[in-house]
């Protein structure tokens, strides 16, 4: 069995119970299954498989046990250790007050943006496979970074902040 880390897009407290969303996943036969936060993070054992498979086979429990989908991005979680340890942010000047950000994207990007993208105190610094690196400093005008991100690589991403992949990571 290998350890593995679902990122679901937009779950909030408000429209998913976290005990649902474990018994979701443990209906799909994963095991060991545990809710990170209220957003929609879940961390469970399965056969190795595809990311895509673990993926799909999540969205079709939670249609069959919910009634409903949450878009899931899969990663291993010794990826997700990997890729804390190489601090993608190390080689950026970054203001004290920036809040980092992972975007996680379910395949890599066919073309490579033209890297920074900047707007109004967001900043998508870089790409790596399929995960984005996004800084931003807390404005008016937030979540720009949401807005930069959607506009540079479509809807079909989901964000976390760099403490939160660190939870889930655990």
């Amino acid at each position: 069995m290998k350890r593995y880390a679902a990122f679901l897009r937009g779950v909030m407290p408000f429209n998913c119970k976290m005990p649902a969303l474990k018994a979701a996943f443990e209906s799909a036969g994963f095991k060991d299954v545990k809710t990170v936060l209220g957003s929609g993070n879940v961390v469970f054992s399965a056969a190795p498989a595809s990311e895509t498979a673990l993926a799909r086979r999540a969205e079709a429990a939670m249609e069959r046990e919910m009634g409903r989908v949450f878009a899931a991005v899969v990663r291993p979680v010794d990826a997700l250790r990997a890729l804390l340890a190489s601090d993608p942010y190390a080689g950026f000047r970054l203001a004290p007050e920036a809040k980092r950000v992972v975007t996680f994207l379910r395949a890599r990007p066919k073309t490579a943006p033209r890297l920074p993208i900047e707007r109004e105190g967001a900043r998508i610094l870089a790409v790596r496979g399929a995960e984005v690196f996004t800084v931003y400093v807390r404005g008016p005008k937030t979540p720009v970074f949401m807005v930069l991100i959607e506009e540079t690589f479509g809807r079909d991403v989901t964000t976390r902040t760099w403490d939160t992949v660190q939870k889930v990571a655990r």
